[in-house]
């Protein structure tokens, strides 16, 4: 294996991606270019590959994911996001996301439970989803985990937070004309609230 090239990545401190054979294979800090005698034109032994890939960088990976997870939670789409913006190689980040798993250091059906109890009563049940669903959280697993929690109170709760809304907004629907709830209604779609949702507000 030859190095081919080593470039410095921008507005990063000490870090160079490394390329063997012509083709993209790892970053490395400016001290374990000495380390493991990597420069250009230098042949790299399969013994000290071998040690990055499987020692060097899953520790650097775990250290780096463990470091995010100090100041909040992730989902595990949010961190492989991290991991590869980083040029972790894939297997690397596979193995890391396993590692945090097996600690229960992310586990996203607890994230979901957690994030939409919290805003239950602020975001629709629509809106809550979709933002789970942005965090890689898949919607039915969203939805299950939200009739979980608001039950039988789904739509009082919605109404609540219709009504809030409005009242923010300084808008009655009950003095609303036509024109008026058509913009209302475009409103609180925009919200995240279902069309049947609304709807049945506005005719009650």
């Amino acid at each position: 294996m030859t190095i081919t090239d080593i470039t410095t990545i921008p507005n990063t401190k000490s870090r160079y991606r490394i390329y063997i054979d012509e083709k993209f294979a790892f970053v490395l800090y400016k001290g374990e270019l000495s380390l493991y005698d990597v420069a250009v034109g230098n042949e790299l032994s399969n013994e000290v590959y071998q040690n990055i890939i499987t020692k060097v960088l899953p520790k650097r990976a775990k250290m780096r994911t463990l470091h995010l997870l100090k100041n909040r939670r992730y989902t595990e789409k949010q961190l492989r996001e991290k991991l590869d913006k980083g040029e972790y190689p894939l297997d690397v980040i596979n193995e890391t996301i396993e590692y945090l798993k097996s600690y229960k250091y992310i586990d996203d059906n607890q994230y979901a439970r957690d994030y939409i109890d919290y805003h239950l009563n602020q975001k629709s049940r629509n809106r809550l989803c979709q933002d789970l669903f942005n965090k890689g959280i898949p919607n039915e697993l969203s939805r299950v985990i939200y009739t979980e929690i608001a039950g039988a109170e789904f739509e009082d709760i919605e109404n609540g937070q219709i009504m809030k809304l409005l009242e923010k907004k300084k808008l009655n629907k009950d003095t609303a004309d036509l024109k008026e709830k058509q913009r209302l209604f475009a409103f609180l779609f925009r919200k995240g609230f279902s069309a049947e949702t609304i709807k049945k507000f506005l005719l009650t």
